[in-house]
């Protein structure tokens, strides 16, 4: 089923393009978009454009994201970078989700999507709907461990009768281990939902899709209301902690500036404040990372079914499902980013991880 075909009634030379899959290659895309730049509108330029870009960024983003995801688990889960074992646990977690998901999605969905003659054999494997159910528990995982670790960092900066309780390494275990489990089930209905043929179009669904669940009442409230829990209520959860959150830090801020005095001086150094300045950096690093790299993706999803539901002056263009897609794609990515940007001993474990090799050549060429 071609999606742009059947519900952004794209002009027909867009279509054409798409539905044109056999012949496409790198070379050939690139001369065909040539040949018919005076033709095409300006949107359908900018989508073409898009098209062709993710022939490179997405083997690039995979070959990335892939071994600095596995760098990131080791370099945590020593212990060496200063981080409480509650807070590592947060972080390795996310990291360790983000590496099926850049597996299930950029290497298993949208390199073939993309390189579709190599992998035509796709087609014959009946697996699309298993593939769907483990791609998209894997995506609820990652954005409500980015959730958790927001609420954990909320209950230790604005709620300390609760943070000795709460903010452990066991409890850390539990939640994460819960919503895993929520995050299994909860998409259990893509199985039924969806078929298991591969449809190798760049869509929400990457499977086929029959008439009657695309009509039924029942489906689209499910899928309607499984965008309100992915990506929809974590952002607004997010936003609300964060606000709370940096509400909270400048009073106690001003309070403690007040006790100090002003004979402490302006440029002496509070370690609790220094303190408290990285914990809301990594936070708000980690938890703005997310909402800005998924905000695209989840208006359009929305758009989308509202579109199909009848609200047809809900519309957005083509190209907009290209940089939601390349955005989401990219938030699997930069944890090791975001971890080197905002840690200091993070730096220093990823040096050590760079030189290691080097110090293996040498020791060896020494003895």
């Amino acid at each position: 089923m071609d999606w742009n075909a059947t519900t952004m009634d794209q002009n027909l030379k867009t279509v054409e393009w798409n539905a044109t899959t056999m012949d496409r290659s790198f070379i050939s895309d690139i001369d065909s978009f040539s040949v018919y730049f005076n033709i095409l509108s300006l949107e359908e330029r900018i989508r073409v454009a898009l098209l062709i870009i993710q022939y490179i960024y997405n083997p690039l983003l995979a070959a990335l994201g892939i071994p600095a995801n596995v760098v990131t688990i080791v370099i945590l889960s020593r212990g060496k970078c200063g981080l409480s074992k509650c807070v590592t646990r947060y972080l390795v977690a996310m990291a360790a989700t983000d590496l099926p998901l850049v597996i299930l999605d950029l290497v298993l969905r949208h390199v073939p999507i993309i390189y579709w003659n190599q992998f035509i054999s796709l087609y014959d494997l009946p697996l699309c709907n298993i593939h769907a159910v483990l791609l998209f528990a894997a995506t609820d995982c990652s954005v409500w461990f980015t959730v958790s670790f927001t609420f954990d960092r909320f209950v230790v900066i604005c709620c300390h009768k609760l943070k000795t309780k709460y903010c452990t390494e066991k409890t850390a275990v539990l939640v994460l281990g819960t919503v895993s489990v929520l995050s299994g089930l909860k998409n259990i209905f893509w199985y039924f939902m969806l078929t298991n043929r591969y449809s190798l179009m760049n869509s929400p669904w990457f499977c086929h899709v029959t008439w009657a669940v695309m009509d039924s009442p029942v489906c689209t409230t499910i899928e309607f209301l499984n965008y309100i829990l992915t990506p929809c209520l974590p952002f607004v959860v997010i936003v609300l902690l964060n606000a709370v959150t940096v509400r909270h830090i400048l009073v106690a801020n001003r309070a403690r500036r007040r006790l100090r005095g002003p004979s402490s001086g302006e440029n002496s150094r509070d370690p609790e404040m220094e303190s408290r300045r990285k914990s809301i950096i990594v936070l708000f690093v980690i938890s703005g990372n997310f909402i800005l790299l998924w905000a695209v993706f989840m208006v359009y999803c929305i758009s989308i079914r509202m579109w199909w539901m009848g609200y047809r002056s809900v519309f957005l263009p083509g190209y907009v499902q290209e940089v939601g897609f390349g955005l989401q794609q990219l938030s699997c990515c930069t944890n090791t980013g975001t971890y080197a940007v905002t840690q200091t001993k993070f730096r220093e474990q990823l040096k050590n991880v760079g030189k290691y090799p080097f110090t293996l050549i040498v020791k060896k060429i020494k003895r």
